[in-house]
């Protein structure tokens, strides 16, 4: 990426993050929904410091990242800047890179918050570089995911909401954040396996208490290919439905 094409995809993750992200639904969905989850899940059960973190932390990251992304479109349609934004030097792929990005960044901020609040539990990670490697990657594709539900040509905002809503959730039920893979029936587990937030579980009990029973680069590779079927399939869909957009 040339210094010219670097410079407008931030300046679209700043637009980003001066105009949605900093406001309430980012710190409501990223950090208050995981730990209200977790502890209607956790209270009255004897659950280890370094699960609750593990499971607090993997939908922090889920949630943090995918909280503002598919609803940018919907608001730009309905306030007119989606014509203005078009009509600059920049196309859909761009625009969806600087919006990633944007996530990105807020997924990783408050993650890493959680991160320190699981050092004050006395919850360390036993290898940080997977630690690490897994937040970003993961940052990134629910990014995308995110991105991707805004495809549909909506300027309502709400209608976007609810269908990432009907979505997430289920997700977040039978991607291992709450029963480890390991102790699911045959069949629950070949549908958690479909889902990209398993593997980011996985690669945070790895990463904080050695846990998780898929091979890293299993769930690395489960992540990267997610991540770049999220990312292209965002771009074409978001390609089709800008003319209904104008």
């Amino acid at each position: 990426m040339n210094a010219k094409l670097a410079a407008r995809v931030w300046a679209i993750a700043k637009k980003d993050i001066r105009i949605y992200y900093l406001k309430g639904p980012v710190v409501i969905f990223g950090l208050l929904l995981p730990l209200f989850l977790y502890l209607a899940y956790a209270l009255g059960r004897s659950v280890a410091a370094e699960e609750a973190i593990a499971g607090v932390t993997s939908m922090t990251v889920f949630f943090t990242s995918t909280a503002v992304a598919p609803v940018i479109a919907p608001w730009e349609t309905r306030s007119r800047t989606f014509e203005r934004l078009i009509s600059s030097p920049v196309n859909i792929a761009i625009i969806l890179v600087g919006d990633a990005l944007a996530s990105v960044i807020f997924g990783i901020c408050i993650t890493a918050a959680v991160s320190i609040l699981g050092v004050l539990m006395g919850v360390y990670a036993v290898n940080i570089p997977l630690f690490a490697l897994n937040l970003a990657l993961s940052s990134i594709c629910f990014s995308f995911f995110g991105l991707l539900l805004s495809s549909p040509p909506a300027d309502t905002p709400a209608d976007v909401m609810m269908l990432s809503a009907l979505l997430k959730f289920p997700l977040v039920f039978i991607s291992g954040v709450f029963m480890p893979v390991s102790s699911m029936p045959p069949l629950v587990r070949s549908v958690a396996l479909l889902s990209p937030l398993t593997y980011t579980t996985e690669l945070f009990r790895r990463s904080i208490y050695a846990g998780g029973v898929l091979p890293v680069h299993l769930s690395v590779a489960a992540l990267t290919a997610y991540t770049l079927i999220f990312a292209v399939a965002a771009i074409k869909l978001h390609e089709r439905s800008a003319p209904k957009r104008l």
